[in-house]
């Protein structure tokens, strides 16, 4: 005799994407040469060792704590970000990670600067009382052993996010980390890097202070609203100094951007019809200029911005689908092959 979870309907149809997943407990009995199910609803507590999963690796049975059959029933879910830092890391890989669950959503608790034990012990008795996952980013390592242990008793998930990359670091490397919390937030050279472009980024906003672009590292042009700004500010968190220019019909345009040598100019252009709906948000702002969001005015403008962009030979990047991060990361990218074929030139 063997047990497992399965779901209770397998029906493809709507009334069947409709139902809440339930898990049943199926129990094969042998009657001589037959051998049938007896289907029954699997209770709120089940022995570990009777849970099985029939999604595991390579279509085998995965054992799961008795908790996954509870949790096989919710689709929300409190979530315990440990960090003797400020929690940006785990943040970000949490963030990172969740985006690719539909219908999941998350009661996060953020326990950040844990450097004593008594810190420790206040996650791990609130864990207790509001049960689920606990990821953390600890590297003293008593630290990290109380928080296991503590975990294990209750019988909590404990995931050390960066334990994979550390481990491999370190084989290949064939040296050991310092294990120093908050290392990335040290007041060094490349952290006063990113205040300075930060700042340049602000004063060198939509067009202003253009007698200065050839301290820029980066400028970026196209018509308005096409994310020029949160991409020169997410750039100068990156230590770049960018600044960015609109592309303004009827105003002389880049003389400053065509004097300019050592930056790298990059052209940022969009739908027009999704840049319409952009600034038609933005019209109540725009008072007295009635054809801001129309749509035939804003194809015009991005086909001039398309020729200025053409004429000067600068990259394009179409913004219509991309993140901020995701226009950024391709910059970046443009960026580094511009400086590597330079330092071969």
């Amino acid at each position: 005799m063997f047990s497992a979870i399965f779901p209770q309907d397998t029906n493809q149809g709507e009334t069947a994407k409709r139902r809440r997943f339930r898990p049943f407990h199926l129990a094969f009995q042998s009657d001589g040469d037959n051998v049938a199910p007896r289907p029954k609803p699997c209770e709120a507590r089940v022995k570990e060792e009777e849970c099985f999963f029939p999604h595991g690796a390579n279509g085998r049975f995965g054992r799961f704590y008795k908790e996954s059959a509870h949790m096989a029933l919710v689709k929300t879910f409190h979530l315990h970000l440990v960090s003797d830092a400020t929690g940006e890391t785990i943040s970000s890989v949490v963030r990172a990670c969740l985006v690719q669950f539909e219908n999941v959503t998350t009661e996060e608790h953020h326990w950040f600067l844990v450097r004593s034990e008594a810190q420790i012990a206040r996650v791990i008795e609130r864990a207790a009382k509001e049960r689920g996952v606990v990821l953390f980013t600890l590297v003293n390592p008593k630290l990290r052993k109380a928080l296991e242990e503590g975990c294990q008793k209750w019988k909590l998930p404990c995931i050390p996010v960066l334990d994979p990359v550390m481990g491999a670091l370190r084989g290949y490397l064939g040296i050991e980390s310092q294990d120093q919390p908050g290392r990335q937030h040290a007041l060094d050279e490349k952290y006063y890097q990113r205040i300075d472009a930060m700042n340049f980024a602000l004063l060198h906003d939509d067009g202003q202070h253009v007698e200065n672009l050839e301290n820029a590292d980066i400028v970026l042009i196209g018509v308005s609203r096409t994310t020029k700004t949160p991409t020169c500010i997410y750039l100068a968190n990156r230590g770049l100094r960018a600044a960015n220019l609109p592309i303004v019909p009827g105003s002389p345009l880049f003389a400053a951007v065509e004097k300019a040598e050592r930056p790298l100019v990059v052209g940022l252009t969009m739908d027009p019809s999704r840049l319409a709906e952009a600034r038609q948000t933005r019209v109540p702002e725009q008072s007295g200029v009635s054809d801001y969001a129309d749509f035939e005015t804003v194809r015009e403008e991005v086909l001039q911005a398309r020729r200025v962009f053409t004429k000067h030979g600068w990259p394009v990047i179409d913004v219509t689908r991309r993140s901020v991060e995701e226009t950024a990361s391709a910059i970046f990218q443009l960026y580094a092959e511009r400086q590597k074929s330079g330092a071969h030139a």
